[in-house]
């Protein structure tokens, strides 16, 4: 028989290590042995060095968890092989200091970094998406320019600036690559005008393949071509029944009203991108939007909201569907992280052709 992964191209497999106190083993249930600390993060990344992922996320909030780049530094030389993708909030940032401390951390990673762009308001005040959005563009082109080793000439709406070169680069000399997402017109826009790597949340496979022919045609009409991520949530056993009966295990015990309130909290509980997971498990049918996408974790969580469930067949069935749909990166998660982490790692890792994604 022919394997209908063996004509798709590697594509880099990353995990998550929960630095906004996102970790469980019953939905909805703090877990003090789970919250985020530098100790609990620090063993999910280097569990997935040792198990052989590419890449992992590490998430940023200013009201949750521990300080992103400060971990980054402080994770950056115990690791031998795997990359960070460092998640930096834009609107909590001046970006000639933040080109300084990206270009360090790459330096201590050996070139390993790649950068997650959040549009995110400034702590305390709420900016509307169209200015926040063009806020964000402005900081991408700085960023880059800077990074790339060129002399700055910015006179926009939000920083006027005129620098030098910096002396501090990166080791490549080059801006790592720019992963950044969002469903809203003018987040599509920031992507195709000046990201490397488009970031979507779970949708159908037909959400997925109008997505990615959406932000394709955009970028081409600016000259540019895109890469695809997908960011997802996974539970995988060796039935399809016990990866069920682990989902619905995850919620057992969650309270409706403590659900809602979580997601209430979340600084992006209002963007189009939480409206359409939202979207995806009001329609769901018993749960599941299509066959092994789960929409269970959305009730008690933010942002990302269903999971891949089924056995590890089914599982590497549905990663290489999105493969062939021009999915180049995957950014899993599971509850607790460390265990499916591992579980992940066990069961269907060594069957995908894998390696970091090269922009």
């Amino acid at each position: 028989m022919i394997d209908p992964s063996a004509s798709l191209p590697p594509c880099e497999i990353s995990w998550f290590s929960a630095l906004c106190d996102d970790d469980y083993e019953f939905l909805g249930v703090p877990d003090p042995a789970l919250k985020s600390s530098w100790e609990h993060c620090r063993d999910i990344v280097m569990q997935a060095e040792t198990a052989g992922y590419d890449n992992i996320l590490l998430p940023s909030g200013y009201t949750l968890g521990i300080d992103t780049t400060a971990f980054a530094a402080g994770i950056a030389p115990m690791l031998k092989r795997l990359r960070l993708l460092m998640a930096v909030r834009i609107g909590e940032s001046w970006p000639p200091q933040l080109a300084r401390q990206i270009a360090t951390i790459d330096q201590m990673l050996g070139g390993r970094l790649a950068i997650n762009i959040i549009s995110s308001d400034l702590p305390g005040e709420t900016l509307a998406s169209a200015p926040r959005y063009a806020r964000t563009v402005e900081a991408m082109h700085i960023l880059r320019t800077l990074l790339d080793g060129k002399p700055l000439d910015h006179d926009g709406d939000f920083w006027k600036l005129k620098l030098d070169p910096p002396r501090t680069t990166t080791v490549s000399g080059r801006c790592p690559a720019l992963y950044f997402g969002g469903l809203s017109e003018a987040a599509r826009e920031a992507a195709a005008t000046n990201a490397d790597v488009y970031l979507m949340w779970p949708d159908t496979m037909d959400g997925v393949r109008a997505i990615i022919a959406d932000l394709r045609a955009r970028a081409a009409r600016h000259g540019r071509t895109l890469r695809f991520g997908y960011r997802v949530h996974v539970v995988v056993r060796e039935t399809e029944a016990e990866a069920r009966a682990a989902a619905d295990r995850l919620l057992s015990k969650l309270d409706d009203a403590e659900g809602q309130a979580i997601r209430a909290r979340s600084l992006d509980s209002q963007s189009a991108g939480v409206r359409r997971q939202a979207e995806l498990r009001e329609g769901s049918d018993d749960g599941y939007a299509e066959a092994n996408l789960w929409t269970g974790i959305g009730r008690a969580r933010s942002g990302c909201g269903a999971a891949i469930v089924g056995d590890p067949d089914q599982v590497l069935a549905k990663l290489n569907a999105y493969r062939a749909e021009g999915i180049d990166a995957f950014i899993l998660s599971g509850y607790p992280h460390a265990a499916e982490a591992d579980l992940f790692a066990r069961h269907v890792l060594p069957r995908i052709e894998h390696g970091p994604l090269i922009v």
